[in-house]
Parts: structure tokens; C-alpha cells; sequence
């Protein structure tokens, strides 16, 4: 593929822009500089850089960010930043987008991708994919709570009740909670319906994918196995 239109579709810019780059020897390819635009490379294992940092080719971007507390999983927030913002400029120029959403006050692991597939695969109700989250409840959980929480809570708006896959007590006021729809604000409503209030929320999981332990806020890595 052509430096250039290889570059575009990483995210660099436009075709024109992407061929400044290359002419002003701003790009190299596994460690050398290449100042011609038009010049072929084979995709497969290849490194390039970008003003000096080092990217790997990828046909799709598959990630694990930290989600920080008061930051938008949309491209227009109304009242937070954007955690976009958060991204290098170049995945969101190529079309990255969170695989579903975290409330504002939400912390934890958030997927990354421009994989429209591995989107509806992971958000489509149908897989049922099980997302876990660390809940610091307001009120000390009782053992009843849980067992409402797992036989199923009735909330405003649906017409079956809604339970959790698992739950499990980790302190007086900390739960590991499984759930496997994407509901609006479903975890906070099943708490407050089971009578205790979520005071803060902490994914860990979706699916198989863990949130690496050394990853920091607002931190992002690659997905291992994709």
C-alpha cells in the first residue's frame, strides 16, 4: 500500500495531508525516515512512526480504556469533556468508538474499537455478554439485597423483572455485580429497587475482557487476542 493512503487510513488526516507529512520527514518506517509518499509497503507486521512515535499497522483498533470519573462517552458532551479527548487525535480521526456507554460518574473499563462487527457482537442483547462492576452502595448490603438482586427486581419502564447473573459481597458496602443487558443507568435502578443507593460504580469486565490492574485513569491499551 502507498505510504500515504497507508497513513490515511490509520487516522493521520487526508490524503493531502498525510502526503505533507511524508515529504517533510515527519514518517518512518521501522526506524527510517521516508520522505516519499508514493512508495509501496507491505501491511502485514509493519511499524511505522509519526513524529517520532511508533505505531503498528492495524486493520481495526481494538482497545481497553480507564474510564475516568466526569468525562462523556460522546463525541458532543453537554455538561463534561469528551473522554475522545483522552484518545490520540488519529484514532478518533479513523473512526474509534466506545462499545457502549459509561455514565459520566462511571469509572472503569470502556472498549474501544472501529470494528462496527465486534460492536454489535458485544452490545446486541441477543449475546447477552456479561459486564461486571464493583458497587460501593451507600448503605451496608444485606444478605436479603442480594438475593433480591439475583431473583430480580422489578424497575419503572419494564415489563419483567430484571436480575442480576451474579453477585456476590466483597465488603460490608462493596458488591460484584453481573449483568448482561445495557439498560440506562441499569445497575443504579436494580440497587435502588433491591433499597440501597449506589454511591459509586467501577466496571472490571465485559465479556472476557478484564481491565488490565496496572492501567491508569484515562489510561488506554491494546486488546490482548485481537
Amino acid at each position: 500500500m502507498e505510504l500515504e493512503r497507508l497513513l490515511r487510513a490509520q487516522g493521520f488526516g487526508s490524503r493531502p495531508e498525510c502526503r505533507a507529512l511524508v515529504r517533510s520527514g515527519r514518517v518512518a518506517i521501522d526506524g527510517a525516515t521516508c520522505d516519499d509518499p508514493y512508495r509501496e509497503f507491505a501491511l502485514e507486521g509493519l511499524r511505522f512512526s509519526v513524529d517520532g512515535v511508533v505505531w503498528p499497522w492495524r486493520k481495526f483498533v481494538y482497545l481497553a480504556f480507564n474510564k475516568p470519573p466526569s468525562y462523556e462517552c460522546s463525541h458532543k458532551p453537554k455538561h463534561h469533556p469528551s473522554i475522545y479527548s483522552l484518545l490520540p487525535r488519529h484514532f478518533v480521526t479513523r473512526g474509534v468508538q466506545a462499545v457502549g456507554r459509561l455514565d459520566e460518574d462511571t469509572t472503569g473499563l470502556l472498549l474501544l474499537t472501529d470494528d462496527g462487527q465486534f460492536i454489535h457482537q458485544t452490545t446486541s442483547p441477543k449475546k447477552n455478554v456479561p459486564k461486571v462492576y464493583e458497587v460501593t452502595a451507600k448503605h451496608p448490603v444485606s444478605g436479603a439485597q442480594i438475593a433480591v438482586l439475583l431473583a430480580g427486581v422489578q424497575l419503572n419502564d419494564e415489563p419483567a423483572p430484571v436480575a442480576a447473573v451474579g453477585c456476590e459481597r466483597v465488603s460490608e458496602r462493596l458488591i460484584r455485580l453481573t449483568v448482561t443487558e445495557g439498560k440506562y443507568h441499569l445497575v443504579k435502578r436494580m440497587v435502588a429497587a433491591a433499597g440501597n443507593r449506589v454511591e459509586a460504580l467501577h466496571r472490571v469486565s465485559v465479556g472476557g475482557f478484564i481491565l488490565p490492574a496496572d492501567l491508569p485513569q484515562a489510561g488506554w491499551d491494546w486488546l490482548e487476542g485481537m
